[in-house]
């Protein structure tokens, strides 16, 4: 059976083109997959075609900043709550006022927290793969020297200038380094060049950069948003799944994490795998994913 067509396109959300991937039948309920860092739509090739065989209307989003989504201009907001907005309105967008279910992986999954306490009517069901709870990772920072040293990046990447350059030497070889060091047992050179490529595009690393700085510097939030903000932590309803590699430390805060949950949660590891689950061990993954995304709602 041959697998669906992907199409990419764009449309405008809050004032920027956003491009997307796009699969899976126009009048099916809708999936949105959301990437990380470093990566794009295409990180989710391995998954599209899946769901799209499933029955959903599945849509992969580059998000702000990320090439050959449109570069905002110097000065834009890349804080929690701006970007929370715009995965609301691009919900809006794509499906009106229906809710779709959700798969988001690293910075997707990060963002996708602060939409579930913030926009519950928007997604049915959720998985998010890969990074823990905002506030769960806040907390163990503050503890584990372990967990500081895994998440060195967050702090390298506060400085001037210097991580611009660091990223761009050598054709952008540090964002492969990046995946070398979080996925060791993996080769995904094809797609982490096709990366390397998009990162050239000039803006787009300054981009996912400002996502790290504003996490740190209160200044580089939109002082419009401080009521959302505040509300980015609150308990979340929407059930959902998280997952995690069992090569990867941060499936210690799968349990932790459930205290910023009010509703139906679960959580599991993923064997045989680094950050970048979804890739390395994809039939895995889809399967504990559209379990969950199946399920009858909870009585």
């Amino acid at each position: 059976m041959a697998e669906p067509p992907i199409e990419q396109r764009s449309l405008t959300v809050r004032g920027l083109r956003v491009a997307l991937l796009e699969a899976g039948p126009r009048d099916g309920p809708g999936l949105l997959l959301l990437h990380g860092f470093p990566d794009s739509a295409w990180s989710w090739s391995r998954q599209i075609p899946v769901f799209a065989a499933a029955g959903y209307r599945v849509v992969a989003p580059w998000l702000r900043g990320y090439p050959p989504s449109e570069i905002p201009p110097p000065g834009a907001y890349y804080d929690r709550a701006t970007l929370a907005l715009d995965l609301d309105e691009l919900i809006q967008a794509l499906w009106g006022q229906r809710a779709c279910d959700l798969i988001a992986q690293d910075w997707g999954a990060a963002l996708s927290y602060g939409l579930l306490a913030l926009r519950p009517q928007r997604v049915r069901r959720a998985v998010l793969l890969a990074v823990p709870h905002p506030a769960t990772v806040r907390a163990t920072l503050k503890r584990s020297p372990r967990h500081v040293l895994r998440s060195f990046h967050w702090f390298l990447f506060q400085l001037p200038r210097l991580p611009e350059w660091l990223c761009a030497r050598h054709d952008y070889r540090f964002l492969e380094t990046l995946w070398k060091l979080w996925s060791p047992q993996f080769d995904d050179a094809e797609h982490v060049a096709r990366i390397r490529q998009a990162f050239a595009t000039p803006g787009a690393i300054e981009a996912a950069l400002a996502y790290y700085r504003a996490l740190f510097d209160a200044r580089l939030a939109d002082p419009a948003l401080a009521g959302l903000r505040a509300r980015l932590d609150d308990p979340i309803t929407v059930p959902t799944l998280a997952l995690c590699g069992d090569r990867d430390m941060r499936r210690e805060l799968l349990e932790p994490q459930r205290v910023h949950f009010a509703g139906e949660y679960a959580h599991a590891v993923v064997a045989g795998a680094g950050h970048f689950l979804h890739r390395e061990q994809p039939e895995a993954v889809n399967r504990l994913a559209l379990d969950w995304l199946r399920r009858p709602a909870a009585a």
